[in-house]
């Protein structure tokens, strides 16, 4: 414990942002670092709990508290091994996690939580900045080879991880870069792209192949995989969007938020929005621009968000933010105790950048001109009725309330589904589950196929980039127990478990 009277004398600070009308002209990161005497303080109100439910509000297993005392002693070596020890990729949380450990603070019980996820982007910035960070290739080959198909924090968890175990592996990408969602679906505001960039660099020179423009299934046979390697993963992710089935979803200006998220990104990085769609086979045809529109963004979890910010980029006349369900508490109720993840309000700095939010709303008709061009949404309120719990169980829409809004461009951000089932998950002939997912069980990861494994979104479902990371590094570990008969892999807790079985 760094300084026990810590959490007294410091409050919560989380760093300074860029003002909104200097950020919103470009599109780079906007928080700025703590200063040094900042970064003390907040690692100093970390109180090294008796029991740290942190711990288990991470689906990674973080050990905080005790990186959060090498930070206040700055040693930044020791806080890069124990965070390294457990998350591959402490930069991508750093930054986009919504840090459920913060949710499961002790210390949010009647103050504002430590905030883990700033310390933890900041212990990885001074590490690499420090040379901490280098390619570390294993003593030992395995002779074996595995193939891992998507380069998202799934599959970039399970490559690092087996390669570090002593496998070749190779990984393959249907764009035409590594990052999966990392780098086509999240803005470059909040994840610029060299961080993963420089990750990759790491990863490639301790071993790891990287072949993009790579879609098993279309450019790339499955039964080609099979027999060169001695395992697959299959970590592709739920990239099969929610539709929204109603009169005029057809018409021309209706559209995935992906689309347009991964066009805009594109565009940010230089390249054309509609290359290679031949290859990558998700890519629309058409380009999707929200300058001088009026946007209507339905749905208000975190993709509607970045919508909001890349809306605002773009020059949008103006942003609208649609959600079903009504709107959250701004504070923990019955429902939601502590040390559970809230559902609370989440006010995101997109939406500090200018944007009106409806909740309880659902469209009823897409409305077009006489080209089947989009003018407007026919929308109506709800009025939610609360279950025994108190969540919202039904609802009843509210008589009289229909009503048009304008709208040119409208963006379809309501979650995914499932993987898309065509290509190799057809080929293949893998067993899925109720949802579309990949059928595998948690304990093992393994498909219904001898030698094929999932993690990550394709086996779980949309999720969390943490969720991904830690599904990532437990089927390396299965795999690897599969290849060779044990494995000395970290489990989920940091520990290992030393098997000398088939060594």
């Amino acid at each position: 414990m760094g300084k026990p009277r810590g959490f007294i004398e410091f409050t919560r600070l989380l760093p300074a942002k860029r003002p909104v009308q200097e950020r919103i002209k470009d599109y780079n990161e906007y928080i700025k670092p703590y200063s040094e005497q900042q970064l003390n303080e907040q690692s100093a109100r970390c109180m090294n709990c008796g029991v740290p439910f942190c711990h288990s509000g991470c689906p990674l297993g973080n050990v905080i508290p005790e990186f959060n005392d090498a930070v206040y002693n700055k040693d930044w070596k020791e806080a890069y091994t124990i965070l390294s020890s457990t998350n591959n990729f402490p930069e991508f949380t750093g930054r986009i996690c919504p840090a459920p450990c913060e949710s499961a603070c002790v210390l949010g019980i009647n103050q504002p939580p430590v905030a883990i996820e700033e310390i933890e982007k900041h212990i990885i910035e001074i590490a690499f900045s420090n040379g901490l960070v280098q390619p570390k290739k294993p003593n030992l080959q395995s002779g074996k080879k595995v193939a891992v198909v998507g380069s998202g924090p799934a599959g970039l968890a399970a490559a690092a991880q087996l390669n570090s175990a002593g496998h070749n592996v190779t990984v393959y990408e249907r764009d035409d870069a590594p990052g999966g969602l990392l780098r086509y679906g999240i803005p470059d505001f909040k994840l610029e792209k060299w961080v993963i960039d420089r990750r990759i660099q790491i990863m490639e020179a301790e071993g790891i192949v990287f072949k993009c423009l790579a879609n098993v299934g279309v450019n790339i046979s499955i039964n080609d995989l099979l027999r060169s390697y001695n395992a697959i993963v299959l970590a592709g992710g739920a990239t099969a969007p929610r539709n929204l089935f109603v009169e005029g979803r057809e018409l021309n200006g209706v559209h995935f938020a992906m689309d347009f998220l991964k066009q805009s990104n594109k565009r940010v990085a230089g390249k054309q929005p509609l290359a290679n769609a031949n290859i990558e086979s998700n890519i629309l045809n058409e380009e999707v621009l929200a300058t001088g529109k009026n946007v209507i963004v339905i749905g208000g979890g975190d993709t509607g968000s970045d919508c909001v910010g890349t809306s605002n980029r773009q020059g949008a006349a103006s942003i609208t933010q649609f959600e079903l369900m009504p709107k959250p508490a701004e504070t923990r109720t019955k429902s939601m105790p502590w040390p559970n993840y809230p559902m609370l309000l989440k006010t995101t700095t997109s939406h500090e950048e200018g944007v009106q939010r409806h909740w309880a709303i659902a469209t009823k008709k897409f409305i077009g001109d006489e080209n089947d061009n989009l003018k407007s949404l026919l929308v109506v309120d709800l009025e939610w009725k609360a279950s025994f719990d108190g969540r919202p169980a039904h609802f009843t829409e509210v008589p009289g309330s229909e009503r048009e809004l304008a709208c040119e461009l409208a963006l379809l951000a309501m979650g995914f589904v499932s993987p898309q089932a065509v290509g190799f998950i057809n080929e293949l002939g893998v067993e899925l589950d109720e949802r579309g997912n990949v059928k595998a069980t948690e304990s093992t990861f393994k498909t219904n196929l001898a030698k094929v494994f999932t993690a990550g979104d394709m086996r779980r479902g949309q999720s969390l980039v943490v969720w991904a990371i830690s599904e990532g590094r437990e089927c390396a570990r299965k795999v690897d127990e599969f290849l060779t008969g044990s494995s000395l892999l970290e489990t989920k807790d940091g520990s290992m478990l030393r098997e000398l079985v088939g060594r």
